[in-house]
């Protein structure tokens, strides 16, 4: 029921009729079940409330499907530096679960990860998939933890993993913490934009729909072990993106501040 979980799951409704879908959610602040309401009724479609952290649970779902595909995860950076523990749980002990369940029942497995496992660019390049890890806060150490743990399953009990690590996504139904919807808001509003620093970090930024996608394309034909690099190749400044918003908004640069502390992660 998050951003890019319920983006996907609309996708597949809409493109793969013979796909049935069991979505588990334990329904946390980044979750929202407007998100697919309008796809609540369809026979192919059923929600669980429920948390990955329950093996029970995960065990019982897991026992009449094909493939588990983790869009599951505790996701802000500074929610992570505040209080990392939540973060190890679910990115980890969550992981693990699903990854058990993937063994016993002998099912395809696909991780939903993030670029931020390789860390920091200053000058925003694009990272191959055999660049080593460097995380730089809890939340993408845990993810890093939880590649690491899917990786071993492929080599140890041969399971079939795939893993995508995307970088910084926008569109629909994104949480309203996140860069892009907050400029929105707030400026929508006449309120005042934070801006982190100087605003010059360089990100790339990928469209939910076109993510959504290439997970697709990965699920079903990627090379089962392999972990597939997804961007957008729009590697652009933060304040640009900022000054962009302000301009199709027809609001004042004047709206931008600078500070210390804002959030900037956008998975």
């Amino acid at each position: 029921m998050g951003f890019i979980g319920s983006n996907l799951i609309r996708q597949l409704l809409s493109t793969e009729p013979s796909y049935q879908i069991v979505n588990l959610d334990n329904l946390s602040y980044g979750s929202n079940l407007a998100n697919l309401r309008d796809v609540e009724s369809r026979k192919a479609y059923r929600f669980v409330k429920g948390d990955i952290c329950n093996s029970g649970l995960v065990k019982e779902l897991s026992t009449d499907v094909d493939a588990i595909v983790n869009a599951a995860a505790e996701t802000h950076v500074d929610r992570s530096i505040s209080d990392p523990r939540p973060f190890l749980d679910t990115n980890i002990g969550g992981v693990l679960n699903l990854l058990e369940a993937c063994r016993t029942q002998d099912l395809d497995y696909l991780q939903i990860s993030t670029d931020e496992v390789y860390g920091s660019s200053e000058d925003g390049h694009a990272y191959s998939e055999i660049e080593r890890l460097d995380p730089s806060s809890p939340y993408s150490a845990s993810k890093a933890a939880a590649d690491m743990l899917v990786n071993s399953y492929h080599k140890t009990y041969g399971l079939r993993t795939l893993i995508t690590r995307c970088t910084n996504n926008f569109g629909p139904y994104q949480f309203p913490e996140k860069l892009i919807p907050k400029v929105i808001i707030r400026a929508s509003k006449n309120l005042k934009v934070p801006i982190y620093g100087s605003g010059r970090q360089i990100r790339d930024w990928i469209h939910v729909s076109d993510h959504c996608e290439a997970v697709k394309l990965v699920l079903s034909k990627g090379t089962r072990g392999e972990i597939y690099n997804i961007g957008g190749g729009n590697q652009v400044e933060n304040i640009e993106i900022v000054k962009k918003i302000l301009r199709l908004l027809s609001k004042p640069e004047a709206l931008v501040y600078y500070e210390l502390w804002v959030e900037t992660s956008n998975r």
